[in-house]
């Protein structure tokens, strides 16, 4: 007889409704969109009992007396059956759960969310949970195999169409397991059901009829296994027998509503069913006691007398043997069933021999099936406590083929993962980010009102927001201070375009295009300070200008995962090979594409952790490169280790639940910071409301951090790599703040002074050597004092071996600097008599000469003009020239320029040999030296700093005429002419010579800087670099007062300085001999060069001299 189909009544309010039965189909159980959950002792119960689970209740489940429910709040909720008493929450979701199911023992249960993540929950112990990641859309229905080895679920893949949510969805796709053996997988595709054979996952056949006229929605199995039903969206009931396919029922629903729940009875042939209005029907006598279908059309079919024999002796016998039975799997066996059976038991034995492991899905899970179910994804078994003879069971229920290939017992490999852009959320969702980075926020809007792009910067100095419209769909995006940069993909009348807005460009075209060529499509893109780069998936690099010249192009070794780009460096993360097990196998190139284009990573393996991909890729604000792995895991390129990764940071050890996840957006090296959007039971943010950005601190994962040793150790180190990026960015010619860097050191050498106090307290004197080791020599020193103090006098012993060793390496250090030094002053003034084109050899020899203390005798070698050496050097018989201005060491006495000597060869030789002196020589001068001049020179202190006072108004002749140029050489000529008649003929040689090679005679902050050089570097031994020294001279040299600066700059201008023993000397050679004629130099000094200030007389002279040039 045909099904008989009750009267629908009314259950709940319009929406998506469920049904199920209870263990022993006493009950009937439906959940509805008015939030309750209503228990049915019959359809013709008029007071069903209602309980209330929240606003929607999307999916119920039944088994052992526990009702489960997926309700609008995003949680899974938990009652006892049938008191509807609350019993606590499984789990949470970031959206609403879809579907909820419970595995074959109720033990567990299974609920897919809309936020593509499906959980695992045991339902004793919510604690033990277990999340599946990696799918592309929400997950839509679940379904566990009976045999607790896997969980298959149904999404918008290829096999379904493609949604970004439920309510979008054309079906919800509700597919079920066979019960008992779980052969086959039943999956409503379009107008037909999908059977999959268990492990190979071959489309075994199809079921199909031809009154199914829209999709269907829903499938549900007969406890027996033998029969299968299923509904459509217009209302339309249908049940095959699956052994013979053929469809034994056919019922339409009253009005044509869309079938969204149903459930068969446990123990008999009654088929529950609800629909999208909220309505219960019943379907009874789906069978006929004695298991007949009441269909006619199988009895049609059998035409043969054999076929009917076999069909009635399959049915005698004693009813009472099969009563109660008549769904059982073992009722109906036709001999086709008896043959699979057959072939199944030569599969056990080809197959218990291979000894094939049940966890072989795992590759299932993590992407599209490789055997050809592209729809379906599976999970690994997540039960692994599961009975050997219930396994062998399992295994003996596999059929053998003939075209079946041998099982592969090894690693499986890993499905590669899809290329992606760094800060972006999945393309399915209708509102998504393109783009998150620290320039702004590139918004994509795709639905039915609006398909645009907003454009939107953090500095609106920069640019203000933009809105775009996205006609050409544009999927890849973006956003640099200079540019935005999209791309499309191709389609069959369009091809891939690469569009950029250079919204900087001073001229009036602010955009460009350009299509790829044909069947290539961009994959990803990025761009830089003044280029932009597209991957393509023909494994191509294209660069080009930001203004869209087509610059290199050159070949991938894998194809692209994603890419980055800051000021000059591109990062690029491709699949350089195969991963097994859930490893992703990456590589990564860096490249600098500036005017010496280099590559610094050449296709180097990328570490990620186990099973986890890829999910960022980009730079520090400070340009070092970073990714973040699905772990949680952030790590950056340590520049100072040979370029290798050292993992900085493990987000989830912030995260509060397992479900959560921080999304990174930004990383800052100074201040460190790792900025990140917190995704509460989600892996990315919303668009709106607008999420908030955290920021996390950095750690690095050392040993022992509780304790105060393995936290010093983590801070210094922490501080050594994350301020590598100054070493970079000197190195490459970029400008940085260097007291950042002074203030790194400085902190990093007070952490080394703490870890070796800590060290020398347990008696760690061996640790302590190694500690000193990485400090800086003053630090050292520092420490020798306290281990003295500590009476640990090996241990300062060993440090001051260490010092000595140190300070070795900082002299040569220093040699090596005044050498570049030298050289860059010879290159520099190669056309001058500057100190930098001086011979050397003087230098030298006017250093053995004081040393020795045989002044006079080394005065008089320099006789006649050498290759090399001074070109202003007098001859025996020359005088001096008042033009020639000599220039020496502040510890030397101050004389009359214009005075001309009885000795004119001595004073030739002397200040031939004080003008060879080299800026710095100085520096090579022992302090028994500086000590002896000291005394010369009545020195008693050092140099006090005093505060920068404002020059007097008198003084500002003698400040400007310090910037202009000397008097000409022929106007001195003139001068000398009228005061040394004689001595005309003798100078004209030397005069003829000096005007050839245009002197730059020194300054006076060069004179005092040769003097104080020891000293500057004394307090700051970590200055390697000459232009360090200067500007710290500079500052010193500022803070001189007025009168102290003013005659450095006479000095420089027109006096000698010698050592005081010469100064007295020729004191009194001054005063017998050419009083009256030193008064008329002053007199021609005053009259021809009337912005020059008036010498001194020598006593005041003597006074200055050692007021103003002290020594230690």
């Amino acid at each position: 007889m045909p099904a008989t189909q009750k009267p629908m009544r009314y259950g709940h309010t319009e929406g998506h409704t469920d049904v199920c039965f209870d263990d022993s189909g006493s009950c009937i159980v439906t959940c509805g969109s008015d939030g309750d959950v209503r228990i049915w002792e019959d359809l013709d119960d008029d007071d069903p009992k209602s309980i209330n689970v929240g606003e929607k209740a999307y999916s119920c489940a039944l088994k052992n007396g526990k009702l489960v429910t997926a309700v609008s709040n995003n949680t899974i909720q938990v009652y006892t059956f049938p008191e509807g008493i609350p019993d606590g929450i499984l789990t949470r979701f970031t959206t609403n759960a879809n579907h909820v199911v419970f595995n074959g023992d109720g033990a567990k249960i299974g609920a897919g969310s809309s936020d593509f993540l499906i959980k695992v929950v045991d339902v004793m112990d919510c604690s033990q949970q277990k999340t599946l990641q990696g799918h592309d859309a929400p997950v839509l229905s679940l379904s566990f195999d009976p045999k607790d080895v896997f969980l298959v679920c149904a999404i918008s893949w290829p096999l379904l169409q493609k949604c970004n949510d439920v309510i979008n969805a054309k079906s919800i796709c509700r597919l079920a397991w066979q019960p008992k053996s779980g052969k086959l997988l039943a999956v409503p595709v379009e107008k037909s059901v999908k059977l999959y054979r268990r492990e190979t996952w071959n489309n075994q056949f199809d079921l199909s009829d031809n009154f199914i006229s829209q999709a269907l929605n829903i499938v549900t199995w007969s406890p027996c296994g033998q029969y299968l039903a299923a509904g459509s969206i217009n209302g339309l009931i249908i049940v095959w027998n699956v052994e013979t396919k053929d469809c034994i029922e056919r019922v339409r629903h009253e009005k044509g509503y869309a079938i969204c729940g149903l459930a068969w009875h446990p123990t008999c042939g009654r088929i529950a069913y609800t629909d999208a209005e909220g309505n219960l029907g019943l379907l009874e006598n789906v069978c006929d006691s004695s298991g007949k279908t009441s269909s006619s059309k199988v009895v049609s079919n059998m035409v043969s007398s054999r076929v009917e024999k076999d069909y009635s002796e399959l049915f005698d016998g004693d009813d009472t043997s099969n009563a109660g039975d008549f769904l059982n799997e073992n009722a109906v066996e036709t001999s086709f069933s008896k043959g699979i059976l057959n072939h199944e038991e030569v599969a056990d034995d080809a197959m218990l021999a291979s000894g094939l492991p049940r966890q072989q899905s795992f590759l299932l899970y993590k992407d599209e099936s490789p055997i050809g179910v592209p729809g379906l994804k599976t999970v690994a078994s997540f039960l692994e406590d599961v009975e050997e003879d219930d396994q062998a069971g399992t295994v003996h229920e596999l059929p053998l083929r003939t075209s079946q290939r041998p099982f592969y017992d090894g690693p499986m490999p890993t499905p590669r993962q899809k290329p992606f852009q760094s800060g972006s959320t999945p393309l399915h969702l209708t509102h998504r980010f393109m783009v998150w980075n620290s320039t702004g926020i590139i918004r994509c809007y795709s639905d039915e009102q609006d398909n645009a792009i907003d454009v939107e910067f953090h500095d609106t100095s920069i640019h203000h927001a933009i809105h775009l419209p996205n006609t050409l769909n544009y999927s890849v995006a973006d956003l640099s201070h200079e540019a935005i940069l999209l791309a499309c993909e191709s389609t069959d009348d369009l091809a891939s375009r690469l569009h950029c807005l250079h919204f900087s460009s001073w001229d009036s075209s602010k955009e460009w295009m350009v299509d790829m060529p044909e069947n290539e499509d961009i994959e990803a893109l990025c761009l830089g300070q003044g280029w932009a780069a597209a991957a393509t998936g023909a494994l191509l690099l294209r660069l080009f200008t930001i203004g869209g010249v087509q610059k290199e192009i050159f070949s991938l070794p894998g194809p692209v995962v994603s890419m980055a780009g800051h000021g000059e460096q591109l990062l690029i993360v491709y699949h350089r090979g195969t991963g097994f097990d859930g490893d992703q196998c990456l590589g990564v190139q860096l490249l600098e594409l500036g005017k010496k284009k280099k590559q610094i990573l050449h296709g180097d393996p990328l570490p990620l952790t186990r099973k986890s991909y890829l999910v960022w890729v980009g730079f520090s604000a400070e340009g070092t490169p970073c990714y973040v792995d699905s772990e949680g895991i952030v790590r950056m390129l340590n520049r100072g280790l040979g370029n290798t990764w050292t993992p900085i940071c493990n987000t989830r050890e912030h995260c509060k639940g397992q479900s959560d996840h921080y999304w990174v957006v930004g990383i800052h090296e100074n201040p460190q910071q790792l900025r990140c959007i917190p995704c509460k039971g989600a892996q990315f943010p919303p668009t709106l409301p607008r999420p908030a950005v955290a920021i996390l601190p950095f750690k690095l994962p050392y040993c022992q951090t509780a304790t105060e040793k393995g936290q010093m150790e983590e801070q210094f180190w922490r501080s050594v790599m994350f301020h590598n990026y100054l070493d970079y960015l000197a190195k490459n010619g970029y400008e940085y703040e260097k007291s950042t860097k002074s203030q790194a050191i400085k902190e990093q050498q007070s952490l080394l002074m703490k870890m070796l106090a800590l060290s020398c307290k347990l008696q760690r004197e061996f640790r302590c050597v190694e500690l000193a080791d990485l400090m800086t020599q003053n630090v050292v020193n520092f420490a020798i004092k306290y281990a003295s103090r500590s009476r640990r006098l090996i241990l300062a012993q060993r440090l001051g071996e260490l010092a000595v060793k140190k300070a070795a390496e900082l002299a040569i250090t220093q040699v090596e600097g005044e050498e570049d030094f030298r050289n860059k002053l010879g290159a520099g003034y190669s056309d001058s008599a500057t100190e930098g084109s001086q011979p050397w050899c003087q230098t030298q020899v006017e250093k053995d000469a004081e040393d020795s203390g045989e002044t006079d005798d080394v005065e008089e070698k320099p006789e006649t003009q050498k290759p090399g050496q001074n070109p202003f050097s007098k001859s025996a018989n020359s005088s001096d020239v008042p033009a020639i201005k000599s220039v020496t060491s502040s510890n030397q006495g101050r004389v009359n320029p214009f005075k001309v000597t009885a000795n004119s060869k001595e004073s030739a030789v002397s200040v031939n040999l004080v003008r060879s002196t080299n800026i710095l020589d100085n520096m090579d001068k022992s302090y028994k030296k500086s000590a002896a001049l000291s005394r010369a020179t009545n020195s008693e202190k050092s140099p006090v700093i005093k505060p920068l006072v404002p020059k007097p108004k008198s003084k500002q002749p003698s400040a400007v005429s310090y910037f202009q140029k000397k008097t000409s050489q022929s106007d001195k000529t003139e001068e000398m002419k009228e005061e040394n008649p004689k001595n005309s003929s003798s100078e004209a040689p030397s005069l003829c010579s000096q005007n050839t090679e245009n002197q730059r005679p020194k300054t006076g902050f060069q004179m005092w800087l040769e003097e104080n050089r020891s000293d500057i570097l004394s307090d700051n031994p970590d200055f390697s670099d000459e232009a360090d020294i200067i500007k710290e001279g500079m500052i010193r040299f500022r803070v001189l007062s007025a009168e102290e600066r003013e005659a450095w700059t006479t000095k420089a201008k027109g006096g000698t300085s010698v050592n005081g023993t010469e100064a007295k000397k020729r004191k009194h050679v001054v005063e017998e001999s050419h009083e009256a004629e030193n008064q008329k130099e002053k007199a021609k000094e005053n009259l021809n060069l009337p912005k020059k200030q008036k010498p001194l007389d020598l006593s005041t002279n003597q006074k200055l001299s050692a007021f103003a040039f002290k020594l230690e």
